[in-house]
């Protein structure tokens, strides 16, 4: 079926190939190590045209008979210019070499994001490894997740929460892949860490908007996070000490040149200093990453990768918690023709919850599982038009949880509350199109599909409401079921199918300014119920069905990006307006866990997030950094079905969990000697929304509180100014071992940070009272790095 569905396309497109050019393709590798280079710009300077690499490192070029000057330009790598003759296709593969003259300057550059003025991508960010772990970070420990935070249009719920919001979306509207492989909870320790291990990282790209037809099934942003290949020419490794937790990398040929391992591994280890003394708990957490590369011609290479990670907290023996992710993924990369790349992958993932509570003597354990098939092509029809296209498939299995006895004498009987299943298919097609010298397009169709299979117990509702409203209490209750149906895994409950367009455009002004807007439509059919603002290893992932519709997600942004005396300093603004629908809603006193009828506190709603984006930029000198600021509007809003009911809030918008008027990022660097380099960061962001009881009142010797509307009020307002120094020690000549020393201050004026306000009433007084809880002060840190 690939086959055919490449040769159609290659048919459909055949037209617009001329018939006297050729083609010249490749790939771009490291020469230190061979690992694939993603994003080299492949410049034909005769004609005044390009390419750039994709992630695997292949370029194409259509290019007319005769002689062509290539200039291969990257970060941080020595520029390379050939002269080819072309009368015929021909495979041409470059190595770059490392450039340590502008090393520190180059990083710093790529690390802050300069704008691609002509390309039509717009509302992307990335962020280079080696600045973030120079970045000050709580623990000392280096986090991917947590340097986001730093870039406009992302922040999170605060200190020790988990996950990351972006443009006014929720925690569970964001898709994480890592090698393509999906990634459910991306914390450790409930959110002071990240899963992903640095060291392992390649290369990090965060879409919020203008997202390309390929990703699907999230509504709010992409996270793709490819690592490492492994060294193939020499072996290398290295690590880090921390405070808390160190890490360890090795990677190296498996066959010269042609095959490559990779393995690293992180744990910490915190708990084994509360072992001398009288404390019983424990909190930790460990993951291993490893990849496999192997070539085994010019036109083939096969990878396999893979990610586990495990948390575990333990209270006294007497209450366990474990959960974590583990993925794997196998592909085949495949240079099909001289101008088209295939990648077909095979990816598991599988996110485990699982809770041991010795004192009642049962085990909680839940989770998602998913396998993933997928075909993607790159086709290069001309050097000003470029396709993507592809299938993809997933099938997904819920466990929503069971209960089993922890002993043989426990009382507690069996009880698992009901499996789903789901199947999800995309067919998608993009174009990067150059139109003119001036206008470059980016558009695209994805035709996404979900089948929600059979279950065992479907409840069954009159009406079809799992939610009745109460008229005499004015409140909303759970419908009894009026019976339900068994229906087998492999027959099709719900089907649902969703039309994703997507395009982007952009107008260069002239070579250092331009104009870019981009409009999606996106779709997702998962859900995870959850009532906190930070979701939490409990929640659950839910699919689409009877009583729960899709996610459907329309964007607009608008954009002006520029660059100033020769891309020392650059100037992105962005606007956009995002609307959802069928945005689930709990109503009020909702149980959520262990709740195997979930569609009787649900009800769905609306969203709509809006804002504006400002990021400032120095790019070069010994002082470089960026100034972020965003100001935008995250609200929902569930109204009644009927003219009778008052939906949720009186059915009037308000202010989601994670909504921020405010968000305010400065990052600084100075380079202060060969030896010592600076690094800050200052963040200042409005108080997250909340409900407060604004009056109250007694009933039979009861206290019983008045809230006020939900959300209607907001924490103190947060912000938090952090200091790290990096001190490289001289190289020994003779030696190939190289280390640094970062010294971190978390906090460094000590804000008392609310995570949240509860109130109470003063036993001394009688008068009422709010508590704050904050969770960080100064915390000072120190991290040993090592590479040999």
């Amino acid at each position: 079926m690939a086959k055919l569905f490449s040769t159609l396309f290659i048919f459909f497109f055949s037209f617009l190939q001329a018939q006297d050019t050729f083609t010249i393709n490749g790939v771009i590798k490291d020469d230190s190590n061979n690992e694939t280079l993603y994003g080299v710009n492949i410049l034909i300077t005769n004609l005044n045209t390009g390419v750039v690499s994709n992630e695997y490192g292949f370029y194409s070029l259509k290019l007319p008979e005769g002689t062509h000057n290539l200039v291969i330009s990257y970060l941080g790598y020595q520029e390379q210019s050939i002269t080819i003759e072309i009368d015929k296709n021909i495979t041409y593969n470059f190595s770059l070499v490392e450039t340590s003259e502008s090393l520190d300057e180059v990083l710093i550059t790529n690390d802050t994001q300069r704008s691609n003025i002509r390309g039509p991508e717009m509302s992307v960010n990335r962020l280079d490894i080696n600045t973030i772990q120079k970045l000050p970070v709580v623990f000392g420990e280096v986090d991917v997740v947590r340097s986001l935070l730093l870039l406009p249009g992302v922040s999170n719920a605060g200190e020790g929460s988990s996950g990351f919001n972006v443009r006014g979306g929720a925690v569970d509207q964001n898709l994480i892949l890592l090698d393509e492989a999906t990634i459910y909870n991306s914390s450790h320790l409930f959110g002071l860490f990240s899963v992903f291990n640095p060291d392992a990282i390649k290369n990090l790209k965060l879409y919020k908007g203008g997202i390309p037809a390929k990703y699907g099934g999230r509504v709010s942003s992409v996270l793709e996070i490819f690592q490492k290949d492994g060294n193939s020419k020499e072996f290398k490794a290295n690590g880090g000490i921390g405070v808390i937790s160190s890490r360890l990398l090795a990677e190296g040929p498996i066959v010269q040149d042609k095959g490559s391992f990779l393995i690293g591994g992180r744990s910490s280890y915190a708990h084994l200093f509360l072992k001398l003394t009288d404390n019983e708990n424990t909190a930790y957490f460990y993951d291993l990453n490893t990849k496999l590369s192997y070539r085994l011609d010019n036109s083939n290479t096969i990878l396999f990768s893979g990610y586990f990670g495990r948390d575990v907290f333990n209270i006294n023996d007497s209450f366990k918690n474990t959960y974590g992710n583990a993925v794997f993924n196998l592909r085949w990369n495949h240079v099909l023709t001289d101008n088209i790349f295939t990648n077909l992958s095979v990816i598991y993932s599988d996110y485990y919850y699982g809770l041991t509570l010795d004192f009642v003597e049962f085990n909680w354990n839940s989770g998602i599982k998913n396998l993933n098939l997928k075909y993607d092509f790159g086709q290069y029809i001309s050097e000003n038009l470029s396709l993507e296209y592809g299938i993809q498939n997933t099938y997904y299995e819920f466990n929503p949880g069971e209960i089993e006895p922890s002993t043989p004498t426990s009382g507690i009987i069996d009880n698992k509350l009901t499996k789903k299943y789901a199947f999800e298919s995309a067919l998608y097609l993009s174009a990067e199109h150059q139109i003119s010298n001036k206008l470059t397009a980016e558009y695209g169709l994805r035709f996404s599909n979900f089948f929600r299979l059979g279950q065992d117990e479907l409840n069954i509702y009159d009406n079809d409401q799992a939610v009745v409203f109460n008229n005499d209490f004015k409140i909303y209750e759970e419908a009894e079921p009026i019976g339900s149906k068994n229906l087998k895994k492999s027959k099709v409950e719900k089907y649902f199918h969703v039309l994703e367009p997507r395009i982007a455009l952009a107008y260069s002004l002239n070579n250092n300014q331009s104009v870019k807007i981009s409009y999606n439509r996106m779709a997702q059919y998962l859900h995870l119920i959850t009532n906190t603002s930070s979701p939490t290893p409990l929640d659950i992932w839910a699919p689409s069905g009877k009583y729960i519709d899709p996610q459907i997600l329309d964007q607009v942004a608008l954009g002006y990006f520029q660059n100033l005396r020769e891309d020392a300093y650059s100037i992105e603004i962005e606007g956009f307006y995002k609307k959802i629908k069928n945005r689930i809603n709990y109503v009020d006193g909702a149980n959520l866990i262990a709740n195997n009828a979930i569609e009787q506190v649900i009800l769905p709603g609306k969203a709509r997030a809006y804002g504006l984006e400002l990021l400032l930029k120095k790019n070069k000198g010994d002082f470089t950094g960026w100034f972020a600021y965003t100001l935008s509007k995250s609200e929902q809003k569930t109204p009644g079905r009927t003219a009778l009911e008052t939906g949720i809030n009186n059915g009037s918008w308000y202010n989601t969990a994670y909504d921020k008027t405010h968000d305010v990022s400065i990052t600084a660097s100075y380079e202060l000697s060969e030896r010592w380099q600076i690094n800050s960061n200052f963040n200042y962001q409005t108080g997250l929304p909340t409900t407060y009881p604004n009056a109250q009142y007694t009933f039979e010797n009861l206290v019983i509180p008045v809230y006020s509307a939900r959300n209607s009020e907001r924490l103190p307002a947060y912000h938090r100014l952090d200091l790290s120094a990096t001190y490289t020690p001289p190289k020994n000549k003779n030696r190939n071992f190289k280390s640094s020393w970062n010294f971190g201050i978390y906090n460094l004026y000590g804000r008392k940070n609310a995570v949240s306000l509860s109130f109470r009433n003063n036993d001394d007084t009688g008068m009422n009272e709010a508590v704050r809880l904050s969770l960080f002060g100064i915390i000072p840190s120190v991290t040993y790095n090592f590479k040999f």
